[in-house]
């Protein structure tokens, strides 16, 4: 599969809404962004082909994740303001981990391009009781 930047900013630009984020990214932040979309799902579905368009898909969600006001809250910051100018809260649902970050969107390239099986968030658990 080629995975390029050049060939990610056509798709995302004509596919997904929301792209500010990845569009202030500069070629190599989207190339390590596209470097990890690919290796995540590729790692979390090894026996389904990944389409690039699967990849694309989940780049763009990682560049929301990754931008400069989300990472704050995955490094632990709760709030903070800016005085005059905004306040930022975030939330304690917010998403964790690369793979909860996976667009249903993708979930479904990938499932089409595999037979139309249909791919699901549910991943077991140990529970004690």
């Amino acid at each position: 599969m080629a995975i390029t930047v050049i060939e990610a900013d056509t798709y995302i630009d004509a596919n997904c809404i929301d792209i500010e984020d990845w569009t202030d990214c500069d070629v190599a932040k989207k190339q390590r962004i596209l470097t990890v979309a690919e290796r995540t799902l590729t790692y979390k579905f090894p026996k389904y082909t990944i389409p690039a368009a699967a990849v694309y898909e989940f780049a763009n969600e990682l560049a929301i994740a990754f931008n400069d006001t989300n990472r704050l809250q995955m490094q632990g910051v709760a709030s903070f303001g800016l005085t005059g100018v905004a306040n930022f809260t975030f939330k304690d649902w917010a998403k964790s981990g690369l793979t909860a970050w996976i667009p249903d969107s993708a979930l479904d390239i990938i499932g089409d391009a595999n037979g139309g099986i249909k791919l699901g968030r549910r991943s077991l658990k140990w529970v004690t009781m």
